[in-house]
């Protein structure tokens, strides 16, 4: 837990950490811990422990809510290894300050403001004023998703499984979905891998599970700004919530008019279902890739144009302050404004008749190009330690860094090296690219220079 106290640090010679170097820390240790506890025998199902550096994936992918797996989650592991698989997935997703705020408030302990500027980090907020106030809001929005999300996939796994059963695939399911993590029970029931394949056309399930990863995806602070519209104070929607919501209908809805057309009439993807279920389970690709992790199709029957699409979808992500990754909806928004912005000869970047500030334009600039070149390099090295084609190799890397966790099949089959990339992306996509730069870079300068400015030609 994350409280300031100084005396402390000194007494023991800790670190005067900055708040970046604390999450990149915080989530490491995360990362570890979890996997000494798969790898005990206790966490598999035949009593038999797993490679360190399996572990260590695996718990990577729960605790960065990708859903990349080794192993088929509901037959190689056991309740206990299912139950830190899940634990896992729910500090990753809502971040560990999120639980170190709500420890703090249950034994009524102050909360310093150095803690306060780590949660704004954590939550990429402008300020830390009111950090504790969003975190319980992120705890109760949770909740109601969760809860609700888990009553009707119960309800829905009953048609297939005992009650008790069901009731606990309905709760560890809701926690993946909101969580946007991906991982799933059903290779129990339907084999190894299965994700939702075998339930693409039970309605309820699939847009259930939709509903969970869109709003888990949405960002915290976007929940609470609507909610506060339809209160009785009415409050505005702020520019940064109506520019995450348009952005999201508008991929959610391109990206399922792109599948639709093109996997229409693939007899090993949409082809065989019917009409109906054509357009929600195009729907439920779309808004899958966007930092989900599940399948209702089989991903490696895809046209190459739709395993592209869908590499550009996981590459943009989810939204900031949410349980998703990727470069985030806002970032590519306020790119795209900028561009427009220059095409028609403005020196502002303007979105909803509010002008964007520089630094903002310049940081989402910085997240593209970072983020590009990370990816970029890595599936180069995997296209050297691997023997796939260079699209998976990069759908791969893409699902890894957006934390999606889809994957057309070749998971299994890396490398150490291969799996030891994976887990870096992995871990940069869930931190992102600029908090881990920031963390490692970060030092204390003098006031900078203004150096005399000379034109460069562009373009």
């Amino acid at each position: 837990m994350v409280i300031e106290n100084t005396s402390a640090r000194k007494r023991w010679g800790l670190p005067n950490l900055t708040p970046s170097q604390i999450l990149v820390i915080g989530f490491a240790v995360l990362i570890f811990l979890g996997a000494a506890l798969l790898t005990l025998p206790a966490a598999v199902a035949d009593g038999q422990s797993i490679r360190f550096l399996d572990a260590l994936f695996t718990s990577t992918s729960a605790t960065c809510v990708t859903g990349l797996i080794v192993f088929d989650t509901g037959t190689k592991f056991s309740l206990f290894g299912q139950i830190v698989i899940i634990t896992l997935i729910q500090i990753g997703g809502l971040g560990f300050m999120t639980f170190s705020t709500l420890i703090a408030l249950i034994i009524r302990k102050k909360i310093g403001l150095r803690a306060r500027v780590v949660m704004q980090e954590a939550f990429n907020l402008f300020t830390p004023s009111g950090v504790v106030r969003l975190a319980v809001k992120i705890l109760l929005i949770t909740a109601f998703f969760e809860v609700s999300g888990a009553i009707i996939l119960s309800w829905r796994f009953a048609q297939y499984l005992p009650l008790g059963t069901a009731i606990y695939y309905g709760i560890f399911h809701s926690i993946s979905a909101f969580c946007n993590a991906g991982f799933d029970l059903l290779g129990r029931i339907f084999g190894p891998f299965a994700s939702i394949v075998p339930l693409n056309q039970d309605f309820f399930i699939t847009m259930t599970v939709s509903v969970l990863v869109i709003f888990g995806g949405l960002g915290f602070p976007v929940i609470a700004n609507v909610m506060a519209s339809w209160g009785k104070k009415r409050e505005r929607l702020v520019l940064h919530s109506r520019l995450v919501i348009t952005m999201t209908v508008l991929l959610l809805v391109i990206g399922t008019l792109l599948v639709w057309a093109i996997e229409y009439a693939n007899p090993e993807t949409l082809g065989p279902l019917p009409g109906w279920a054509k357009v929600t389970n195009a729907f439920f690709h779309s808004m899958t890739t966007r930092t989900a992790g599940y399948n209702s199709v089989n991903i490696g029957a895809m046209h190459q144009a739709t395993l592209f699409i869908s590499t550009a979808l996981m590459f943009i992500g989810a939204s900031p302050c949410s349980t998703g990754g990727g470069v985030k909806t806002s970032t590519l928004g306020v790119l795209l404004a900028s561009v427009v912005s220059i095409i028609k000869g403005k020196r502002d970047t303007e979105i909803f008749r509010r002008r964007i500030a520089t630094d903002a334009v310049f940081k989402a600039i910085a997240v593209i190009f970072i983020a590009l070149s990370v990816v970029l390099l890595v599936t180069l090295v995997l296209s050297i330690t691997e023997a796939a084609p260079f699209l998976n190799l990069l759908f791969e890397a893409m699902s890894a860094f957006g934390t999606v966790g889809l994957t057309t099949g070749i998971t299994p089959t890396l490398s150490d090296i291969g799996r030891v990339l994976i887990i870096a992306l992995m871990y940069i996509g869930r931190l992102g690219p600029l908090t881990l730069a920031v963390a490692i870079g970060q030092r204390h300068y003098p006031p900078s220079l203004h150096y005399p400015e000379e034109r460069v030609m562009i373009g």
